[in-house]
This record gives C-alpha cells, sequence and structure tokens, in this order.
C-alpha cells in the first residue's frame, strides 16, 4: 500500500453489510455488485457470504465489468427482490460514482457504498476509511523518508478513522426513513 495505511477488507464488507441489514432489517435478499475485473474479488465474495451467513441473509453477487453491464445488473437485483445493495470500493466502480448513484435511486435501492464520495454525488449511505486521514498520515510516511528513514523500515499502519455520510436528500427523495441510530452515529449528514 503506497500510503501505508491499510484496513481490514473483512471487517469493512462485514461492517457494510451489517449496516445495511440495519438499514433494511426485513430484506432476505441483499445484493453486491461486484466487478469481476476487480482485485481479490473472490476473497471479498466468500468474506460476504461468510458474513451475510452470521446474520441469517442471503447474499446475491451480481457482476458488473463495464457501464453497458450496469443496467442488466440493476435488473437483476430488482428482480431477485433484493431489499438492499452493497456496492464496495473498487477503481472502475468509483470512475462510475455518478451512474451508480443513479441507478440505485431509480430503482428505488437502498444502497452503501465504502467511499464518502459516493454519498456526496447522491448515494444513500458511504462508510469506510477517511481519506484525508489517509492522506494525512501519508504525508507523515513521506516526510519520515525525506528526513532519511526506509521506506521498507517503517511499520505498516491500520486505518483507524472511518466515516459514515448518509444523504437525508437521497433518502427523502426515495421516501425512505434512516433508522434514528443509523443517523446518530453519522459522521455527515448531507441535507
Amino acid at each position: 500500500n503506497i500510503t501505508g495505511v491499510v484496513f481490514s477488507v473483512e471487517a469493512l464488507v462485514a461492517k457494510l453489510l451489517g449496516m445495511l441489514h440495519e438499514l433494511v432489517p426485513k430484506a432476505s435478499i441483499i445484493a453486491v455488485l461486484r466487478d469481476p475485473n476487480g482485485a481479490d474479488v473472490e476473497r471479498q465474495s466468500r468474506d460476504l457470504e461468510e458474513a451475510a451467513r452470521a446474520i441469517g441473509r442471503q447474499i446475491l453477487m451480481v457482476n458488473a465489468a463495464n457501464e453497458r453491464e450496469f443496467h442488466a445488473a440493476f435488473a437483476k437485483v430488482v428482480q431477485a427482490g433484493a431489499g438492499g445493495l452493497l456496492i464496495p470500493a473498487t477503481v472502475f466502480f468509483f470512475s462510475q460514482r455518478r451512474q451508480l448513484a443513479a441507478l440505485a435511486a431509480r430503482h428505488a435501492l437502498p444502497t452503501v457504498y465504502s467511499l464518502r464520495e459516493y454519498a456526496e454525488v447522491g448515494g444513500l449511505i458511504s462508510y469506510g476509511p477517511s481519506q484525508s486521514d489517509a492522506y494525512r498520515r501519508a504525508g507523515i510516511y513521506v516526510g519520515r523518508i525525506l528526513k532519511g528513514e526506509k521506506p521498507g523500515d517503517l511499520p505498516v499502519e491500520l486505518a483507524t478513522r472511518f466515516e459514515l455520510v448518509i444523504n437525508l436528500a437521497t433518502a427523502k427523495a426515495l421516501s425512505f426513513d434512516i433508522p434514528p441510530m443509523l443517523l446518530a452515529r453519522a459522521d455527515e449528514v448531507i441535507e
């Protein structure tokens, strides 16, 4: 990891799934949009399936390798009757975040994302490591290297600051009520 700051992918996907379960507790099926070309997609899928079993939910994995596959993926999610959608962080999905947030809104799917930028462009909820904290920590690493420390001698740090961002404007547009306990934990609420 170039910044020296990492986070446990397993713990993050379990937390996102738990948050989606809290958001739509009656949903028996939760969909996950996968980028089949993304890094470590199989391990992430296994982690999600294990986390879903722990809360008694069924996971529907839906692949989308390019923009043209988004509409079919969302149609499959809706047709399966999924009560919510999880969109994990991948470079490709991040580059298409506006379209993904718009499709989730169009299909009235409560969706949880792993980066705050999704909520900033209309996504319902995001939870993930603070990018500003990661950049600050990267700056500290660079400073240490410039002062003569060897990069290989520097410890790898786990992300310690995570942000929960809730877009209330999107919730209102979807006529969706955010549970008060979830709202109370938000680091930022977009009105």
